[in-house]
């Protein structure tokens, strides 16, 4: 395979060389293995902010070391923390009200558009204009959704244009909580607010319709908030009084978003059977494992819901389905789930997904053209995708248009072909979240070829 990732992020050229931007991924050869996957990048984000907000000491095991979460440990040592980080995604996080300030500089968050809305919440806790920034993907992302419940609570989030689009000017001010229901589902949104929500007078509630990843509310109970969460209709309500936080330890979970690549592939890929250890279980974060249940896959989980366990995929016939934004609330297993939708027997339809249009690209339109490339059906149809099904897929190029997961999932497709090469630019984008994704599909193909 070409264009491995080296040890530290993205391969290079040469020693002195650019990031390589370019993976060939050779497809009929089965994918065997056992192998873990980076530490969860959406806990990994707060982990480092509620670090930096903890009066005192605590320290980090099992960080993702992409590139997203880089950022934002740099963006808490910007704010004042003390942040000391070691190998293998480890860190030791110093903060407190006390230490954190705003900025002088402009704070870059690179790609992570979770970086940017969290960092949101914290800064308008803060004294003065934090002022923040991102590459040109970022750029392009609204913020309005964050800003409108900041201001309401009494901060000042400017941006570009009616949807609020970065660089931002956060400026902090004597916040209240407010009683907030977002528009849309988001663990983003909610954690914003909630974030800010710490020092705020008053109670601060978010209700979610439809329930999201409860990283936030667990981890700020876990380090001594004043918070409670109870059901609310088909959602979740949750209450957030003024708090300080206590420092302590977190050992970071696998990312389950990046498990999907692997166990997708393990379904689709012919002659597979692929081992992903130490994954984390949250609720509302399997979905993408009930939908490929649904669909016929071989699965095996062990492990505990809320807990960490491991997954084993083996190759399988699949059938469509019907797929609920609300079973992935996230959305970001969509594209990988689009390419088992290809091969499956019969349409897939993935309902009210609209919102991957506004992800680090149009992923709606890019899902489409990830599996029209490849030899499969698809089509948007108003906020849906619709996925033909029964493709023998055939090697394929796509431009992942700088978004890690359209190229992850292109790497998927590439490798279920029957034979012949595929090739995925835009592949330096993968550095965000799993630089070491290539290495590990290498591994895989190795251990097919033992067989």
């Amino acid at each position: 395979m070409n264009g491995p990732d080296g040890p530290d992020g993205p391969a290079t050229d040469g020693p002195d060389g650019p990031p390589v931007d370019r993976l060939e991924v050779p497809g009929g050869r089965p994918l065997r293995g056992t192998l873990a996957v980076p530490g969860d990048k959406s806990i990994s984000h707060r982990a480092l902010l509620l670090a930096a907000l903890a009066e005192g000491t605590s320290t980090l095991t099992g960080l993702s070391t992409g590139d997203d979460v880089v950022r934002t440990a740099r963006a808490v040592a910007a704010l004042g923390a003390d942040v000391t980080t070691g190998p293998g995604g480890t860190a030791t996080v110093t903060g407190g009200r006390g230490r954190l300030a705003a900025p002088s500089g402009v704070v870059d968050l690179g790609n992570s558009g979770t970086g940017m809305r969290l960092l949101c919440g914290v800064a308008a806790t803060l004294a003065g204009t934090t002022r923040l920034t991102g590459d040109a993907s970022l750029r392009s992302r609204p913020m309005d959704r964050v800003a409108e419940p900041l201001s309401r609570m009494g901060a000042r989030v400017a941006g570009e244009g009616a949807r609020c689009l970065p660089p931002l000017a956060v400026t902090g001010g004597a916040l209240s909580g407010i009683d907030y229901t977002p528009p849309m589902a988001s663990a983003q949104v909610k954690s914003a607010v909630l974030l800010a929500g710490l020092d705020a007078d008053g109670e601060t509630v978010v209700r979610e319709p439809v329930a999201t990843r409860a990283h936030t509310e667990e981890m700020l109970a876990e380090a001594g908030a004043d918070i409670t969460a109870a059901p609310w209709g088909a959602g979740r309500v949750v209450r957030l009084r003024r708090s300080r936080l206590r420092p302590g330890h977190r050992d970071v979970p696998g990312d389950p978003s990046q498990a999907a690549f692997w166990v997708v592939a393990g379904t689709v890929v012919p002659g597979s059977r692929i081992t992903v250890e130490g994954v984390h279980l949250g609720a509302g974060r399997t979905g993408f494992l009930d939908v490929l249940a649904r669909m016929g896959a071989r699965l095996e989980v062990e492990g505990a819901t809320g807990g960490t366990g491991r997954i084993t995929a083996s190759t399988t016939p699949l059938r469509g389905t019907v797929v609920e934004a609300a079973e992935i609330p996230s959305l970001d297993e969509v594209p990988v789930l689009a390419v088992a939708a290809a091969v499956a027997v019969g349409p897939t339809r993935f309902r009210d997904v609209g919102e991957l249009r506004v992800k680090e690209s149009d992923r709606l339109a890019g899902t489409v053209a990830l599996v029209r490339a490849f030899g499969g059906g698809a089509e948007a149809d108003g906020e849906d995708l619709v996925v033909a099904g029964g493709a023998r897929l055939v090697p394929g190029r796509l431009d992942a248009a700088g978004d890690h997961r359209m190229a992850m999932a292109a790497a998927v497709a590439g490798a279920a072909c029957g034979g012949g090469a595929t090739v995925v630019t835009g592949w330096a984008a993968v550095a965000t979240s799993y630089p070491g994704f290539a290495r590990a599909l290498d591994r895989l193909v190795a251990g097919g070829a033992q067989r």
